[in-house]
């Protein structure tokens, strides 16, 4: 293995394992508790969603808890667009780095030339639409098409395109899940005739 494959190799493992500690620390559900104070505050709660979908891919969060926070905070009208949005860009941070460590060599050379064999068989925008509609986490599909070599234009319509129906049931699902949530309380003590304490 070469030096710049090692040095790869240690910078990959040293940035997995910094990513792996935080996610235990900070969870993306805790965020999301702390910022929905901000719901009556447009121009921060701007800024927190802004923030959480350009940190996710550093913490390895996935999409579907910021797909339910934007779809309970701007309901389903505004959610459903702003987290489409929000996926492509948030997609787009890991697709850049690959892009740019596939250029070097090394072991993300290596990745690249396996990925183009790929796109060569599938297409780039079909390659990318086919892996985004299936269930496979949002990070790879982003590295992966960024270590092959994939257009800017053919990753962002094959994402955009590949992320609605999932989008789509992240908001409308969790949103449904955490108004289910949001009413149990109130609703057991309805029936047990409990008085409401809230």
């Amino acid at each position: 293995m070469d030096r710049l494959a090692k040095r790869q190799l240690f910078g990959t493992a040293a940035l997995v394992t910094a990513v792996a500690v935080v996610a235990v620390v900070v969870s993306p559900g805790r965020l999301i508790r702390e910022a929905m104070h901000l719901a009556d505050h447009p121009v921060y709660l701007a800024g927190v969603i802004v923030t959480l979908y350009l940190a996710r891919p550093f913490f390895a969060w996935p999409t579907m808890p910021l797909s339910a926070f934007v779809g309970f905070v701007l309901g389903t009208g505004y959610g459903i667009p702003v987290a489409l949005v929000g996926a492509l860009v948030t997609c787009l941070i890991p697709y850049r780095f690959a892009e740019r460590a596939g250029e070097q060599g090394g072991m993300f050379g290596w990745l690249g030339e396996s990925g183009q064999r790929i796109i060569e068989v599938t297409g780039e925008t079909r390659g990318v639409l086919a892996a985004r509609l299936s269930p496979v986490p949002a990070d790879p599909v982003s590295y992966g098409a960024g270590f092959a070599g994939v257009s800017t234009r053919a990753f962002v319509v094959g994402t955009f395109v590949g992320e609605i129906p999932w989008v789509v049931v992240e908001v409308l699902v969790l949103l449904g899940a955490l108004s289910v949530l949001v009413l149990a309380g109130p609703t057991y003590r309805h029936f047990t005739g409990r008085p409401d304490s809230s």
